[in-house]
């Protein structure tokens, strides 16, 4: 069965190689050129279907309305934009409680140091899993209302074994992007050593909790923050990495939140496929994320995470020195209970627009194709023949109503 979706007023493809985009045959002059990029198709359709029933909707055909094939049935969008769905490569949903003092403390002066995630982690561990699946699941929702599509979720919110085996377990019902992060930070009991030292937990994460979660997730996370005391060492987080890759999980990075540090250089000599947050940067951090993509290479993507940075009065991230010098970004909400508790990828796109330096297409792109290079993803992030069928719709006549529109309601994953 095919369905047309058609009187597209704008689409956005990520595919400037598209014969009927405005980027084909050049470059865009004009008005045009905001678009560059981002092979835009204007009085567009699409045609998405599945083979079997069950089986997520494909892409099938692409292009100009007029030119559109028959389809099954048809739905209109009335003029209004669409997109490819947001990719959310960072986020934390499996947690209990509420932090809403801690960001009202920061708000009046109060510096951020990582120390707060021990009140989630109480939280968490003293939640039924049942309730928090039921918290995550709304929490996925909040954000396919605001046009995203696929998320990435991490364990880190209970760092025992049990509770990080629950979470992984849990998460594979929600998303196919499930993170282990069991080194978010050294425990409280570690900390204090009623039952050991920060040694024997790095041993925990890289023995029987890795063991423990393996099965369940696709990627194995490290908070490398030597800034930190409750946060990992460079050392430690190659431990960790190391024994992640061993059992075959892919590699992602907390990294270069707090101040300057081995994370982002790291990430890149391991191969992991992004490191996130990238705040404090030095020229050689730059020069590496940049440099891990040459000559055709899958390199290491900087996840840019503007949320935390207006959540934690941080400066805000130059991703203009990034991408002048060649690295590949991608925004990510962060979403987590301490440091970002939005869910918004469009606030996303607005802060990086207004403060980090970066155009709309620019900024619209790093958190769809952004998201997708992040999480390996090739069915995602784009609008192609053969793709996923994850697209969301903006009420409004162009995809500029994202960045221009702040803080309103304007996208939502489209239902096909």
């Amino acid at each position: 069965m095919a369905m047309l979706i058609t009187d597209i007023g704008e689409l956005v493809t990520n595919d400037p190689q598209h014969p009927d985009g405005l980027d084909a045959g050049g470059t865009a002059t004009g008005e045009d050129a905001l678009h560059a990029g981002l092979g835009v198709i204007r009085d567009a359709a699409i045609v998405v279907g599945s083979e079997t029933e069950g089986e997520a909707s494909r892409i099938q055909w692409v292009g100009r309305a007029a030119d559109a094939p028959a389809a099954d049935w048809a739905v209109s969008v009335g003029g209004a934009a669409v997109i490819p769905g947001f990719v959310d490569s960072h986020s934390h949903l499996w947690f209990g409680g509420d932090r809403s003092a801690e960001f009202a403390a920061r708000m009046a002066g109060q510096a951020y140091d990582g120390g707060g995630i021990a009140t989630t982690i109480e939280a968490t561990r003293a939640a039924r899993p049942v309730d928090l699946v039921d918290l995550v699941r709304g929490r996925v929702a909040e954000m396919r209302a605001q046009g995203t599509t696929t998320v990435e979720i991490k364990t880190g919110y209970g760092l025992d074994v049990a509770t990080e085996a629950e979470a992984a377990r849990r998460l594979r019902e929600v998303t196919d992007e499930v993170t282990f992060l069991g080194a978010h930070v050294v425990p409280p009991e570690y900390r204090d050593g009623e039952a050991g030292t920060r040694e024997d937990y790095v041993d925990l994460v890289c023995g029987e909790m890795l063991e423990a979660v393996a099965p369940h997730v696709r990627w194995v996370d490290v908070f490398c923050e030597p800034n930190s005391p409750y946060a990992f060492t460079g050392e430690e987080s190659r431990r960790v990495l190391e024994a992640g890759k061993a059992a075959g999980l892919g590699l992602r990075v907390h990294g270069n939140q707090l101040g300057e540090g081995p994370g982002a250089q790291l990430a890149v000599e391991l191969g992991a496929a992004a490191v996130d947050h990238c705040t404090y940067l030095s020229e050689a951090d730059v020069e590496a994320l940049a440099g891990s993509w040459a000559d055709g290479a899958a390199g290491t993507v900087a996840g840019l995470l503007p949320g935390v940075e207006f959540s934690t009065k941080h400066p805000y991230i130059d991703a203009r020195r990034l991408l002048d010098a060649g690295a590949r970004v991608a925004l990510a909400s962060d979403c987590n209970p301490g440091t970002c508790y939005s869910s918004s990828m469009p606030f996303m796109i607005a802060t990086a627009v207004r403060e980090m330096g970066m155009t709309p297409a620019e900024a619209l792109q790093a958190a769809t194709l952004g998201g997708a290079l992040s999480l390996r993803r090739e069915d995602v992030g784009a609008v192609r023949v053969g793709m996923r069928a994850d697209l969301a719709r903006i009420d409004g006549p162009s995809w500029l109503h994202i960045p221009y529109r702040m803080g309103v309601p304007v996208v939502r994953a489209l239902e096909v």
